[in-house]
């Protein structure tokens, strides 16, 4: 039997209306489930990073009790000359945790702090570290690179978390436990390559991956002008760059660790030289590669240079 008019205008105006009934309700609970989200949101601590780098390493520890911003998270952006803008002074104002690099590394952060209000828990990693420049030297900042040090920068993570949020400082230690414990294996694995290839030499294009050299007994036959030079932006000089060219073809290192991150024409020149003798290219980064978290990384790192050694 077809409906009237008057009997289908009925039905359609029911139907509104319990569409509009439908509607009210979904919107109360999506606005009932946003305010738990954003209370939620609100609950957790929140933590500004230098680099994706201590980003990582701070999620592991703070797992889902922490809300990060990593400043630097592209590897081509370079934490010696980045210029940090407004968004980034506004997540540091918001910030009860603040993890940086220190050593000269990211100053931009210690600028933006001074620059406004916030007093938020820092935590330095160089300072951490306890590591200093030598007598009449340098000192190399990139101690993420120096597992021991990271070890010490995860307990200090853990301590700052725990002030911000005493109600789970207990699994903030212990998730940086966990961490130290994968730093362990990594240290394992140094000492089984110091333990096969101590005192053999190596070349590297920049200071970045010289900790984790060190601890696997390797020397660092790179002129001191050359790698120093290339981390400022600076020209080699053609000696120096010779010096370093020489170093392939005279067969005086077993790998170059070369820094896919900062790389120009001398640089090019002096990989160009290591593939033409055949010395193996072990490749490394600044900032975390996409789709890799930090002990990830630092394995693939420790097992190129060990493929690199063994060839």
């Amino acid at each position: 039997m077809s409906r009237t008019p008057s009997r289908l205008a009925g039905l359609l105006a029911g139907a509104a209306s319990l569409g509009l009934l439908a509607g009210c309700g979904g919107s109360s609970d999506e606005a009932a489930s946003a305010g738990s989200t954003a209370s939620a949101s609100a609950s957790k601590v929140t933590v500004v990073a230098s680099t994706n780098v201590y980003g990582d390493i701070v999620e592991r520890i703070g797992g889902d009790r922490v809300d990060v911003t990593s400043i630097i998270s592209d590897p081509a952006q370079d934490p010696h000359s980045y210029e940090a803008g407004t968004r980034n002074q506004l997540a540091l104002s918001k910030a009860k945790v603040v993890v940086e690099n220190g050593g000269g590394y990211d100053d931009f952060v210690d600028r933006m702090l001074g620059s406004g209000n916030a007093s938020p828990e820092v935590v330095n990693a160089v300072e951490v570290s306890g590591r200093t420049a030598p007598a009449g030297g340098e000192l190399n900042e990139h101690v993420w690179y120096d597992f021991p040090s990271m070890g010490k920068v995860a307990d200090r993570i853990a301590d700052a978390l725990g002030k911000a949020d005493p109600d789970n400082a207990g699994t903030f230690a212990g998730n940086a436990a966990a961490f130290k414990k994968s730093l362990t294996a990594l240290q394992d694995k140094e000492a089984s390559l110091k333990s096969a290839h101590a005192g053999e030499g190596v070349a590297i294009t920049e200071p970045v991956p010289l900790y984790l050299l060190e601890a696997s007994g390797l020397a660092n036959r790179t002129p001191e002008e050359f790698s120093e030079a290339v981390e400022e932006g600076d020209d080699v000089s053609a000696k120096v760059l010779q010096a370093t060219l020489d170093l392939f073809s005279d067969r005086k290192v077993k790998a170059l660790v070369y820094n896919e991150q900062t790389s120009g024409a001398q640089t090019e020149k002096v990989k160009s030289a290591a593939d033409a003798a055949g010395v193996p290219v072990v490749p490394v980064t600044e900032t975390l590669p996409a789709g890799k978290d930090y002990l990830t990384w630092m394995n693939d790192n420790v097992d190129a240079l060990a493929d690199a050694l063994n060839k």
